[in-house]
């Protein structure tokens, strides 16, 4: 699947409304790897002992280990690296045509969900999830993502 111009704009939209709705001090650098099935399967299984493909995964520079081995995010303390996001478009065009809506949605949701990731933000319990939901929903809406 080629990656076109419009889609290389639609990322910088996206990642640039997320750092400016989380109001970031300094912008930081991400790199963000669009990629088939196939090679983010063995980063799953590599990197979370998962073998099979997943639609996006999110590598924070910055974290460490607590004594329960979840990671802290430590976000942009000395230096702007946030992260990697890494998202199959394999994925996320079945995802798109399963949801009803566009690849172009469904990439700016993965990137969305990415830097929240890089941010901190998760999904572990009901109230992470829902907090999380909204802020996505809320940058995708501005961008006129919305479902």
């Amino acid at each position: 699947m080629a990656i076109t111009p419009e889609m290389e704009k639609l990322l910088f939209q996206v990642t640039a409304k997320v750092i400016e709705e989380e109001q970031l001090d300094k912008e930081p650098e991400i790199s963000l790897l669009l990629v088939d099935d196939a090679a983010i399967q063995d980063l799953n299984y590599t990197y979370r002992g998962i073998n099979q493909p997943t639609d996006v995964l999110s590598f924070a520079m910055e974290d460490e280990m607590s004594g329960d081995e979840v990671p802290e995010f430590l976000v942009l303390q000395d230096n702007n690296i946030l992260g990697d996001i890494v998202i199959s478009l394999e994925t996320a065009q079945r995802q798109a045509e399963e949801y009803g809506h566009s690849l172009e949605r469904e990439v700016g949701f993965l990137t969305v969900h990415g830097m929240l990731h890089l941010l901190g933000y998760d999904h572990l319990t009901e109230s992470d999830t829902k907090d999380m939901r909204e802020r996505e929903e809320k940058i995708l809406s501005q961008l006129g993502l919305s479902r």
